[in-house]
């Protein structure tokens, strides 16, 4: 079979055989009487099989190597495969992602689109001031796409350049909540930390409704983190989670002050206070919590809280009594 033929019925062109014969990949099985190269059923085979393996994504290389080698195993080059494809996919993927964010900010030029670009490439930069400069210049500068500052702040671990990012989120409106709620569902710890301390720096109702809704997360952390910032916005809901934060001694000064940040009206500190007494006299907590709880009683105003430090001056622990006298003392002062 001469090469016109060859090359009809295999779809590959007469120069790419004659390329191939070239590296030698392929060689003919012999010539005519003229001198035209002659191929024979075997070549054929091998022609299919050159395409088949540049088909995996092989260079002509490869490809002879793997013919020729009597001691080729396909399974380690067809691993290096899967792993080179993974590798041009996500490349592929984050260039298709950034090219997206750009286009959502509508660049009227090429400078804008140049200055975003340097800012997402900022953004991922090893070294953590150009990330906070990145941060602070999206508000203050050039723009950046609200998806690009979620996806930095959930991986940031540097909390300075943490707590730029935060802060330029805040500004950005209600656009990041989705993104961060999101977050909040996580596989991994760190991100849903990171998710709802961003979502605490978001002063909105939307983010308060996202907030209200950590209070039942799974992850510990987040409910806390949930419970101080609804604290200091007036959140009821945020008591019980506060009062156990007391009991566990966790950021238990924190949670004591935004209880007694919520105890602003004469019902919420008596809400306020029967729970810290229902923790106090249930005798479920150890000396060291009954101590916190009562510590925490001092900053809740109305007689409730009075009445219930003066039971507790009366307390068979000392340390609690002497504590609530003190702080009773304290109350009653001019």
């Amino acid at each position: 079979m001469l090469i016109g033929e060859v090359a009809r019925r295999s779809g590959v062109s007469a120069r790419m055989l004659r390329h191939y014969e070239s590296l030698g990949l392929l060689r003919p099985t012999g010539r005519t009487g003229g001198g035209y190269r002659e191929y024979a059923a075997e070549d054929i085979r091998r022609i299919f099989h050159i395409e088949s393996l540049r088909a995996l994504g092989l260079s002509l290389r490869e490809v002879g190597y793997a013919l020729d080698d009597p001691g080729f195993t396909p399974s380690s080059l067809i691993d290096d495969l899967v792993d080179q494809t993974r590798e041009r996919i996500a490349r592929e993927t984050a260039l298709l992602t950034r090219l997206r964010r750009i286009g959502a900010m509508e660049p009227a030029a090429w400078e804008d689109v140049l200055q975003t670009v340097a800012l997402l490439q900022a953004l991922g930069s090893e070294n953590a001031w150009k990330r906070q400069r990145a941060a602070l210049s999206s508000v203050e500068e050039v723009p950046v796409p609200v998806e690009a500052l979620v996806e930095a702040v959930l991986s940031e671990a540097d909390p300075i350049v943490a707590g730029a990012l935060r802060w330029a989120l805040a500004q950005s409106g209600d656009g990041a909540l989705p993104l961060l709620a999101e977050g909040l569902g996580s596989p991994a710890a760190d991100v849903r930390k990171r998710a709802v301390q961003s979502i605490a720096e978001i002063p909105h109702d939307e983010a308060t409704t996202v907030l209200r809704d950590a209070l039942t997360n799974a992850d510990l952390v987040v409910r806390r983190c949930a419970a101080l910032a609804l604290g200091a916005r007036g959140v009821a809901d945020a008591v019980p989670t506060l009062v156990d934060m007391v009991v566990e001694q966790a950021n238990d000064v924190d949670a004591a002050d935004a209880l007694s940040a919520l105890a602003s009206g004469p019902a919420s500190a008596d809400q306020i206070t029967a729970r810290l007494v229902d923790r106090l006299t249930g005798g479920a907590v150890d000396a060291s919590a009954r101590l916190r709880l009562t510590q925490a009683l001092a900053e809740i105003p109305g007689a409730a809280a009075s009445r219930a430090l003066a039971d507790l001056s009366q307390d068979e622990d000392r340390t609690v009594a002497l504590t609530a006298a003190y702080i009773l003392k304290m109350r009653e002062a001019p």
